[in-house]
């Protein structure tokens, strides 16, 4: 596996993709209604896949990592729509939760791990 891509280098990616179609990017309704097929998709891919709900003999193969990314790209897509930086969203999120919910969780002692 090669050199992992940035945040900022999938959002100009997709973009370069989107950008070479007259429609661009969706509506924010439109692709919220995607996010939210993509998401029951993955739903359905994680019950079958951990629940208890077994595939149809008729069903095509998918995998949860081919709906994460189907997912990821809708996510990227909707940012990028709304000119919201990832890297900068994720950094945003990640400080809340370094400071409200530092003690929220039972943290691993590292002293006490094989």
């Amino acid at each position: 596996m090669g050199k992992g891509k940035s945040l900022q280098e999938l959002q100009k990616e997709v973009d370069t993709y989107i950008s070479q179609f007259k429609e661009g990017y969706f509506s924010p309704l439109a692709m919220m209604a995607r996010m939210t097929e993509e998401l029951g998709e993955l739903a359905r891919e994680v019950n079958h896949y951990y629940g208890e709900k077994p595939k149809k003999s008729n069903e095509a193969e998918k995998t949860v990592e081919e709906e994460l990314g189907d997912l990821l790209f809708v996510i990227i897509c909707f940012a990028n729509s709304q000119n919201i930086n990832l890297e900068e969203a994720h950094d945003y999120v990640m400080k809340k939760f370094n400071t409200r919910d530092k003690d929220r969780w039972t943290r691993i002692n590292p002293d006490n791990m094989e």
